[in-house]
């Protein structure tokens, strides 16, 4: 309507207190002065050409208020004598000048944005809390955003109040790799209001834009935060890893399955908000710094998709959706629709249609999204919308100081009403064209995230209600009265809801997103409530964006297909592009991935939006097929390999997993990598979700690296509560361990009885075994193992560190376990062969060590005679004397500890030459002979039972007990014990060679040469 001066005179009290043009004209030197003389100069806006203009007049102003009185007039007479303010602000004392160089340095910062500061839009300001945060409701898990008000969803609870649901909920895009929107045009002059350029960064923030806009928020890391806030990013994954760990744990029932959800989404928010915080204190710019960023925006993706899950799944599995016959649907629906509104007609296309209410959700999830950034978006902007503004309140001001004298270099609008720009072809004030521009950037910022109600609150406070009225017509009309038949008390009487004629408003939000004239945020708020797609994505920037727009499109025709057929009323027809609008979820996806915007194209293949998309599609045998197709990629990261495992986990509680294969190896590979990493708490827990004869594998492997005997122990109690079976775990690590290296022999005799490295892995691998007392049996058996194989390579000292290793009373724990298990029965014959093993090998120990013992007496204990030298003194004959007899003295002592020592060998050497039943021999006969145990015992005692047959034949040779070396002559030969059965002919010619020669002591000795006396 044209402004006239009796609907003017009230705003003038109001707007004296704000931007005048007057005092821009005629008052002091000031950088809004500029701007104004610029704006009233230049019909075309540029930011550029204003700053330069801005600089140089700053500039020139600085030069005459703080050079001498004397050069300011010499060097710009005419400055001085045609701005009356200069020549006072010469005259001034040197404090005031002071004060004026700080007060215009504060104007300065205040106001040297590029952005214009004369408008209230684009004050520097925080928003205002009550605006911005303080109205804001929680959002539902579930909103009908197309279709209901903003508030509690209840969709999600199984009801349909429509009047706790939001038609234009909007969730937004995530922090991610959306790229900068298509450069706005320049527009004519005469319609400015289409004018978007300077509006590059996107609606919803993005990964590129978060960089750009946190590099003013940050500071020196060394300066702002500690070390250990540092390694809160840097241990993110072990800090989420564990979280979730605890939750998967805690939280097991099927029951409590959302609820796991739920928390797993808690944890990627805290995490991602964590990192979001530290890097607002970090330097940017770097490469870490960098990764920082990224790393938050995987978290955030992986949070919207445990977000996904949680709305779809919990639909999926708790909605009961009803197998409907079309025919009959149709005759019932059809007979019952006659008495129902347009919000009763929908609310039953959500309970009976799960398609279109899962459509619903999606756009639900896509704006909860947005919210969740909704704020960081407006704060980055650095805008504030103040109360009790006009709307247009630079042109009004224009159009109230207008005059033959006054007129404006361009023409503005003469009327003040919405329409005069695209009716007058003229434009308004350029401050208010900014304002415009930035309010409805703003605007959209809100539908997108679902937040219509914060959207008319900011248009109202902006002077705009007539646009907050336009939003308010997309209510579905109910009347809860037509179906009381008591209307005579007005007690019972309801109030009516929604808009009787909204399809007349439908069909005016779609024309009004169809006139080019407009901005394009302002053509995608009404393309949104109009259903216009080819109109609402070029305000799209990112996936998200784009997604949400094909959604919001497709549930809007649905919702109008089944008004059209179901109410009983006529419609004003809409016209036939919004009917063409025919997508379904595959179609929308195939449209995303060869969209012709690159950075949407791009992020369709990334990896969190390709598994969103199937679980919209609920292809749930594709999305394992993607994933398992993705371990070959040697860059998946920790983070992603995490989720997937976790998300194979909640398939198998919701009893949906499929690909078993595929699963598995998903779940081994995270298993893998928790060993990689050293995760030694929780390595036990995802081991058991894995087959058993894996999990035997692989926590085996596992265990192998673990030296550290507390470790040790930690492991082997975290497995046993996690239901492994530890006898076969144990087994295989010390089977495994056992296996490396083979023994093989060295050439270096010197080496061959020295212990090695990997000697000493086949040592402590005994450990395992032992902790458990019902497996001492089988650790028995991997010992004997073992000290057969050292034995053979004569690492004695070795084969005793197993001995040591075992407990003493291991022999009694066999039998009080088997007593435990099977009362009085004997052993099984494995385990008793195993300890008659055991105790071969402990008597051959034995013999070894008094062996030892002896060649050490022998040979190094002897004491040395003295010897007598050549004719000495008296005092030294004297002296010689006392130090044979002690000799002799020492000697006998020496000769009786020989004989005792010579004893205890000739003892510890017979017991395993006439050990019962043969020395390594097993006397049970074992229902599966394990033969290659049977061919090691066979070697062993060809090669021992002559080896300590020469040392015991040494050890009675040099103690000149040959008659005992005969004896031992007839143990060999005996057909009881057939030890001679074990010798190879070259050792028999020694052992009969050494035989000869005691024989011959023997004779010396005046004996038969079979040591009897001769007669």
């Amino acid at each position: 309507m044209p402004m006239t001066r009796s609907s003017t005179a009230g705003l003038r009290k109001s707007l004296d207190k704000s931007r005048r043009s007057e005092d821009f004209a005629n008052g002091a030197d000031t950088t809004v002065k500029y701007i104004w003389q610029y704006s009233e100069t230049h019909q075309q806006f540029n930011p550029s050409e204003m700053n330069e203009y801005i600089d140089t007049k700053r500039k020139e102003r600085n030069q005459r208020l703080f050079s001498k009185p004397q050069q300011s007039a010499a060097s710009n007479p005419e400055n001085v004598s045609t701005n009356s303010s200069d020549e006072v602000s010469n005259g001034r004392t040197e404090q005031t000048k002071l004060n004026i160089k700080k007060s215009l340095r504060m104007l300065d910062d205040a106001v040297a944005s590029p952005r214009r500061t004369g408008s209230p839009l684009l004050r520097t300001v925080a928003t205002p809390t009550s605006i911005l945060r303080g109205n804001q409701q929680p959002l539902p898990t579930l909103k009908h955003s197309s279709y209901t008000p903003s508030g509690r969803s209840s969709l999600a609870e199984g009801s349909f109040d429509l009047q706790n649901t939001s038609f234009l909920n909007m969730v937004g895009t995530t922090p991610g790799r959306s790229k900068l929107g298509p450069a706005g045009r320049h527009f004519d002059a005469t319609i400015s209001l289409m004018d978007d350029s300077g509006y590059t960064k996107p609606v919803t923030p993005t990964g590129q834009y978060f960089l750009e806009d946190i590099e003013d928020k940050t500071t020196d890391i060394t300066k702002s935060t500690t070390y250990s806030e540092m390694d809160v990013v840097e241990t993110a994954f072990d800090v989420l890893l564990e979280g979730f760990t605890k939750c998967l744990t805690t939280l097991t029932h099927s029951t409590q399955v959302f609820q796991l959800v739920e928390e797993y989404e808690r944890l990627c928010n805290e995490t991602a908000s964590a990192i979001y915080n530290f890097a607002t204190k970090s330097t940017p710019g770097r490469a870490r710094f960098s990764k920082r960023i990224k790393h938050m925006d995987a978290t955030n993706q992986e949070k919207y998709t445990w977000r996904l899950i949680g709305y779809l799944f919990r639909d999926r599995l708790e909605k009961s959706v009803e197998n409907e016959d079309d025919l009959l649907s149709e005759t019932v629906v059809g007979e019952i629709a006659k008495n129902k509104s347009e919000k009763e007609i929908v609310l039953d296309l959500f309970k009976k249609e799960a398609s279109t209410r899962r459509n619903q959700l999606v756009i639900d999830w896509l704006e909860k999204n947005s919210e969740d950034w909704l704020d960081n978006f407006i704060e980055s902007e650095n805008v504030e919308f103040f109360g009790n503004f006009y709307n247009w309140e630079n042109t009004l001001h224009s159009l109230e100081q207008s005059g033959p004298m006054t007129a404006p270099k361009r023409p503005f609008v003469t009327e003040m009403d919405p329409d005069a720009p695209v009716r007058q072809n003229r434009p308004i004030a350029d401050l208010d064209i900014e304002d415009e521009k930035r309010l409805l950037k703003h605007l959209f910022a809100y539908i997108r995230a679902g937040k219509l109600q914060q959207a008319q609150e900011l248009c109202i406070k902006c002077g705009q209600a007539w646009r907050a009225a336009t939003m308010e017509g997309w209510k579905l009309y109910h009347n809860p009265n037509s179906h009381n038949k008591d209307t005579s008390n007005t007690r019972n009487i309801e109030p009516v809801e929604g808009n009787p004629n909204r399809d007349i408003w439908k069909n005016c939000c779609w024309d009004l997103s169809e006139q080019e004239c407009y901005n394009v945020y302002e053509r995608a708020i009404y393309s949104a409530l109009g259903g216009n797609l080819r109109q609402l994505l070029p305000a799209c920037i990112s996936w998200e964006d784009h997604l949400w727009a094909y959604f919001k499109v497709m549930v809007d025709v649905r919702v109008e297909q089944e008004l059209r057929t179901k109410a009983d009323r006529a419609f004003e027809n809409l016209c036939s592009e919004y009917w063409d609008q025919v997508l379904t979820q595959g179609k929308v996806f195939g449209e995303l991935h060869g969209s012709k915007n690159e950075a949407v194209r791009e992020e369709s293949n990334a990896q969190f939006h390709v598994i969103q998309k199937h679980i919209i599609l609920n292809n749930i045998d594709g999305l394992i097929e993607e994933m398992f197709g993705w371990l070959r990629d040697q860059a998946l990261s920790s983070h992603m390999l995490r989720f997937m495992a976790h998300f194979i986990l909640f398939l198998r509680t919701v009893g949906l997993e499929t690909k078993d294969t595929m699963c598995k190896s998903i779940l081994q590979s995270f298993v893998e990598l928790l060993i990689k990493e050293r995760q030694l708490k929780l390595v036990a827990i995802y081991t058991s979700h894995l087959p058993a004869d894996v999990q035997v594998i692989l926590y085996a492997q596992f265990l192998e690296d673990i030296t550290d005997k507390a470790e040790r122990k930690l492991c082997f109690e975290l497995a046993e509560s996690a239901g492994l079976d530890i006898a076969s775990i144990t087994k295989t690590v010390v089977e495994n361990i056992r296996g490396k290296d083979d023994f093989k022999m060295q050439d270096d005799s010197a080496l061959e009885a020295a212990t090695s490295e990997e000697d000493r892995k086949k040592i402590e691998a005994i450990e395992w075994l032992i902790f458990d007392p019902s497996q001492r049996a089988e650790a028995i058996k991997q010992s004997n193992a073992i000290m057969r194989c050292f034995l053979a390579l004569r690492k004695h000292e070795a084969a005793r560190n197993i001995f040591e290793k075992l407990p003493e009373d291991s022999i009694d724990v066999v039998h009080r376990q088997w007593q435990m298990k099977a009362g009085d029965s004997p052993l099984t014959a494995q385990d008793s062969n195993s300890i008659r093993e055991y105790l071969c090998i402990k008597a051959y120990l034995d013999a070894l060590e008094t062996f030892d013992a002896w060649f050490e007496h022998f040979h190094r204990n002897a004491p040395k005679e003295p010897i007598a030298r050549g004719p000495v003194s008296f005092t030294e004959k004297v002296a010689f004397e006392q130090d044979l007899k002690q000799y002799e003295a020492e000697r006998d002592r020496w000769q009786r500890a020989l004989d005792l020592h010579t004893k205890e060998t000739s003892h510890r050497i017979y017991n395993v030459l006439l050990f019962p039943g043969g020395w390594m021999i097993d006397l049970d006969e074992e229902e599966d002979p394990r033969e290659s145990r049977a061919r090691q015992l066979g070697l062993l005692r060809q090669l021992c039972i002559p080896f300590l047959t020469f040392l015991l034949q040494s050890v009675l040779s040099s103690a000149s007990e040959h008659k005992q070396c005969l004896q031992l002559a007839d143990i060999i030969a005996s057909s009881k014990t057939a030890l001679y059965e074990v010798f190879r002919k070259d050792e028999l010619r020694k052992l009969l060679s050494l035989l000869r020669q005691s024989s011959i002591q023997i004779l010396e000795n005046q004996s038969d040469p079979l040591g009897y006396e001769m007669k």
